[in-house]
């Protein structure tokens, strides 16, 4: 009897993965003759582990991509995308980038006479995000002479730190974007119109690569089932929408719907030729930075 091949498959808990991958996960399509392990980590912790290999087919940031691609390769499907949905910088009322008044707490005023500091302190959703590198590239521009002390953290934890004063701002994702102004905090930057504005072309956030080992014939296939999915995903949206809540956390359904709606679109289908541009200049913008080192690896992982 013929045995299934069997690929360890990681992607995030957010609702436009789970929703991308509930036709695999929930065996609602055929598999085409492969089995997956499937693995569920938050983004920063899915891009740490693509740096020692753990799984054949990952979500990846893709910055962090940009900086894997002797081990990894792009798939064409699975990316999430767009206009309108990059990430934004928030902090508490009344505050600007490059104001150095600080009020961060009692412990830091105890450190620094006067409520005083010399840099922001800056919330990220890890090093390796394409949040972070988008960051990187605003205040480069809007701000070349504005130091920040960058403190990575879980996406979900940099809310409640600009809240409760560890840091004078925060780099938000995934469902933040509707919910931040419901915590009374104020956005001061959007990210993703920054981009837009400067490139004409859609963000790059989190992309799906599998491993360079992986045969190009294979690659191919892996591709076109995942596009299945998110073609039986859109057709059946009710369909294993257990899956998508079970690991929505706390989201409420309009959040989780809403999420969806903005992350998995045309360019999760098919990343096409638009999407392929914004994704080699967003690398060029990095490698410019000092945040990735250009490579003569091929990006795809196979033909179209």
């Amino acid at each position: 009897m013929k045995t299934e091949k069997r690929y360890d498959l990681a992607y995030s808990s957010c609702p436009n993965d789970t929703f991308i991958f509930k036709g695999i996960a929930k065996k609602l399509i055929h598999t085409r003759g492969m089995n997956f392990n499937i693995v569920l980590e938050d983004v920063e912790t899915l891009n740490q582990n693509a740096a020692r290999e753990a799984y054949d087919i990952t979500k990846l940031s893709f910055a962090a991509l940009g900086n894997l691609l002797d081990k990894y390769a792009l798939l064409r499907t699975g990316a999430a995308l767009g206009i309108g949905c990059g990430p934004l910088v928030i902090s508490l009322a009344h505050r600007t980038l490059d104001d150095k008044e600080k009020n961060r707490g009692q412990d830091n005023k105890e450190n620094c006479p006067g409520g005083i500091q010399e840099k922001q302190v800056v919330a990220v959703p890890g090093l390796g995000t394409t949040a972070y590198h988008l960051f990187s590239f605003y205040m480069k521009d809007k701000f070349p002479t504005v130091e920040t002390t960058i403190i990575p953290m879980p996406f979900e934890r940099i809310m409640p730190a600009v809240m409760e004063g560890k840091a004078d701002f925060g780099v938000i994702i995934h469902e933040g974007r509707f919910v931040y102004q419901n915590m009374g905090l104020e956005m001061q930057a959007d990210l993703g119109q920054w981009w837009e504005d400067k490139t004409s072309l859609p963000i790059p956030l989190g992309c799906i690569a599998v491993k360079r080992s992986i045969d190009p014939a294979r690659a191919l296939e892996i591709q076109t089932l995942i596009r299945e999915s998110i073609d039986h995903g859109f057709s059946h949206p009710t369909l294993g929408d257990e899956y998508i809540r079970c690991h929505a956390q706390e989201m409420s359904e309009e959040v989780t719907q809403q999420h969806i709606n903005l992350y998995v679109n045309e360019f999760s289908k098919d990343i096409g030729d638009k999407g392929t541009t914004a994704v080699t200049t967003f690398f060029e913008y990095a490698a410019r930075a000092g945040l990735m080192e250009k490579t003569a690896y091929p990006l795809f992982a196979c033909p179209q």
